[in-house]
Parts: structure tokens; sequence; C-alpha cells
């Protein structure tokens, strides 16, 4: 009994070790079928076309002129005629101290300048007629300095109280803050009835009455390595790219470009200058700096995906995959500028190449 039932187990183990068996030779096979299926590709058309290499910094956008206005003598700001946002001309009134106590004193220095001019007058006749007489030897001369230094007294009275009338004009003038060019109310800092010092202005964005700004053109400042540096000069093209519109670019130039490197980080300030008349980019935002360093017009191009580590490429000849060493020249983000190794028109692997190997066969499936 025992002797059957052992057969009976044996045959089992038979039975499961050929069908597994069968099963991994068929695993096999398929495997051996898959692999040596064509492999799906994209490939692009070497063309010539111009190419320029770029470098890319990203810096903060600020207004070309930005000033908080200040009067420049203290008061009570009586009136304030914008808000935040206002668009103004240059020479618009802003705001305006109280200049009750200005007036008065404007008025006290030309009463003053009036009595002045009516004893400078008087000693002027007098003068004059002192040297009349002088020259006559009519009189001594002291009697001739008596009269010559009550003279120049007076002149020097007339002159001082000019000088006080010209001062309370000043104020006067100075209290009435008017924009010193055409901008935009960035913000505003401070309410009527509030009493301002002119040492309070430039210290802080809260400080002043209000802030202005012109960002019809606006700069950025970008710190460069001297490996760079060397390649980027005055009035070089420039591109600005926002976020907010990431399918627009803002031509623009290189206005300034530091000879000497920062002392701490060792790299060199550069500025670029970007027309902004549809006020479209804000200052205090950040953007990315595009310049163009080096161009070629009429070059081989592939895209840079198509390149692969030791520099080189797998081309589609026919249905079937071929290495190929190329030599690089410039390059940008999106292509690449080939040298030596291809030639217009041919087919190169641009999707499906990580992997392939040379001889490979190939089923393509578009080409751009």
């Amino acid at each position: 009994m025992n002797k059957r039932r052992l057969g009976v187990i044996i045959i089992i183990i038979l039975v499961a070790v050929s069908f597994f068996s069968c099963k991994a030779q068929k695993d096999e096979e398929t495997i051996a079928e898959e692999s040596f299926g064509a492999a799906q590709v994209k490939v692009f058309k070497v063309k010539r076309q111009k190419i320029s290499e770029k470098l890319f910094y990203t810096g903060l956008i600020e207004a070309q002129n930005k000033i908080v206005i200040t009067p420049e003598v203290g008061g009570k700001i009586t009136k304030i005629y914008v808000e935040s946002g206002d668009r103004v001309r240059k020479g618009k009134l802003l705001a305006e101290l109280d200049t009750r106590p200005i007036r008065l004193q404007l008025e006290q220095a030309q009463a003053a300048l009036a009595v002045a001019e009516a004893s400078y007058n008087d000693a002027s006749r007098n003068m004059e007629r002192m040297e009349r007489l002088k020259q006559e030897n009519a009189v001594s001369d002291q009697q001739y300095e008596k009269v010559k230094l009550a003279f120049d007294l007076a002149d020097a009275q007339l002159q001082q109280a000019g000088a006080a009338v010209n001062l309370a004009k000043h104020s006067l003038n100075v209290s009435l803050m008017k924009a010193p060019f055409s901008g935009v109310i960035a913000s505003k800092n401070a309410d009527v009835g509030d009493v301002i010092n002119p040492m309070m202005g430039g210290y802080s964005p809260s400080s002043g009455v209000v802030t202005l700004m012109d960002f019809s053109q606006v700069k950025i400042e970008v710190d460069v390595s001297y490996q760079d540096i060397v390649r980027i000069k005055k009035g070089q093209a420039a591109w600005l790219k926002v976020s907010a519109f990431s399918d627009k670019t803002f031509p623009g130039e290189v206005t300034v470009v530091n000879l000497a490197a920062d002392p701490m980080t060792k790299k060199f300030k550069v500025e670029v200058r970007v027309k902004n008349p549809d006020l479209l980019l804000r200052p205090n935002t950040f953007g990315e700096v595009v310049l163009e360093v080096s161009t070629h017009e009429d070059s081989l191009v592939i895209p840079q995906k198509a390149v692969l580590k030791n520099s080189h490429v797998f081309l589609a000849k026919g249905n079937k995959a071929v290495k190929r060493e190329i030599k690089i020249g410039l390059q940008n983000t999106d292509l690449v500028e080939i040298l030596q190794g291809l030639e217009e028109g041919d087919l190169v692997v641009v999707e499906g190449n990580y992997g392939l190997e040379n001889g490979a066969e190939l089923e393509v499936k578009e080409v751009k």
C-alpha cells in the first residue's frame, strides 16, 4: 500500500516538473521574440539654420527711476492729491504742506525788503550828492566816509532782505511737492495731518509722503563669473523672460559691465536695461536674463536629446541603427551645432535612442 502511494507521489512530481519546464521554455521563446523585435523610434532630419549660444542669469527687476517724495522743509501735510497706482506726469502736484506759516514769513520778508529798498534809495541819493561835493572839495573826508558807510550798510541790508524773501519763496515752493519725472505712484506713505520731517525721507520704503517710480524702462543687475564676463560687452543684445509671460520675450541691451569683481563674491556686476512701454514688467519681481554671446548663421544642427554620452548619435539607415561619432560646436538649451560626422538630410534618432546598439532593427514612427 505504501509503495502504491509513493508511486503516485512520484508521478505527480514528474508531471509538475514537466509543466514548469514547458512554461519556462515558452517564456524564453517569448522574450527572445520580443528582444529581436524592431525598436520604435522618432527621428530628426539634419538641417541648416542659425544657432546661438546663450547665457542665462536670474535677477531682480527694478525701475529705472525711483524716488521717495519728501519736502525739504518740515511741516504738517494738508493735502495729498494722488493714490497708489496713479499715473502722473512730470510737474504734477502730488501733495502739499500747511503753507500758512511760510506765507506769513514771506509777507514779513517782503515788508522788510520794501524798508530796505527805501533805505537803500535814500542812501544812494545821499551818496551821489556826496560824490559831487567831494569832487568840488566841499566836504571833509570824515563826512564822506560817514555817508559811504551808511550807503554800504543800506546795500547790505537790501541784499539781506532780498535773500530772506528768496528763502521764504523757496520754502513755499518746496512745500508743494511735485513729480520730478513722469511715472506711477508705487506707494502712499503718509496721510493728511501727519507732521513730516525732511530727515525722514529716503531711509525706508515707508519714508516720505509718496514713492514715485518710472518703470517705462526697467533694469536688471546680474552677477557674472570671470569665465563669462570676457564674452559680454556694453551694448550687447539681451532678452528678459518672466514667468507671468512665459511665451513672450522682452528685448534689451547690456548697459553696464563692471571691470572689477566684487571682493566678496568674486563676480562681476552686469546691468541690462529693457524697454517696458506697456508696464507689463513689474519692479521687485524676478526675471531671467538671456545673453546671446555667439551666433553662427548657417550651421548643421540637431536637437540636444539626440546626442548621447561620448558625443555620438544613432542614424536611421533604412531600418537599421548606425552609430556615428560627431564633433560638436555651439550649444544652447535646445540645439547642438554639428561640425563633423553628419550631413544635411541625415535622419538622427531623437527618441528611443537610449539603449540602442549599432545595427539594431528600427521602426521609424515619426520624422521631425
